[in-house]
């Protein structure tokens, strides 16, 4: 509170069980806007994923002092390993992805306004452990337990490709068309 020391706000029972990962959302405005010029309050959030099989997007509510539930994303079947969430200065849209053991990927997508849906990438041969963005948050990265790393683009026809992978043999370029 401005005089440069650290306060710890615990979220109770954010995940059954346990969290395995915690992720920033990218600061934007409380008008709901993304422009990059508007100045003021910005709305604070995280993204957890759990061992309850759940993704969940969390707001910082000032007034309360307090991490309040704002979605809960349903679509792994066991727990979700990595969150990552996607830059996007000056874009109206969120983006989120997850990775399980259940061997898959959810890209997460939110235009401004509407609700959040889901594209699940083909399934992996191993346990997709992390997942991470490209700074300008159209290349995402995938770890899985084969000691492959992938990398994702979507395509202008909005589905997800694999453009690269990189495995204990070398690198493969795979699609570059995405």
């Amino acid at each position: 509170p401005g005089d440069d020391t650290w306060s710890v706000k615990l979220i109770r029972h954010a995940h059954e069980i346990g969290v395995n990962a915690v992720c920033w959302g990218p600061a934007s405005p409380i008008t709901g806007t993304l422009d990059v010029d508007a100045t003021g309050p910005t709305v604070r959030r995280l993204v957890t994923g759990g061992c309850d099989n759940l993704v969940k997007i969390w707001q910082y509510k000032e007034r309360d002092d307090s991490w309040e539930i704002e979605e809960t994303l349903e679509g792994h079947h066991d727990w979700v390993r990595d969150v990552a969430w996607a830059p996007n200065i000056g874009l109206p849209t969120q983006t989120i992805a997850s990775c399980s053991e259940d061997h898959t990927v959810i890209v997460w997508t939110k235009e401004e306004g509407s609700k959040w849906s889901s594209k699940v990438l083909p399934t992996f041969d191993a346990v997709a452990w992390r997942v991470s963005w490209s700074l300008t948050g159209n290349i995402l990265a995938v770890s899985s337990g084969d000691n492959k790393v992938t990398l994702w683009k979507e395509s202008m026809e909005g589905e997800w490709k694999c453009i690269s992978a990189l495995s204990e043999t070398g690198v493969t370029a795979l699609d570059s068309g995405a």
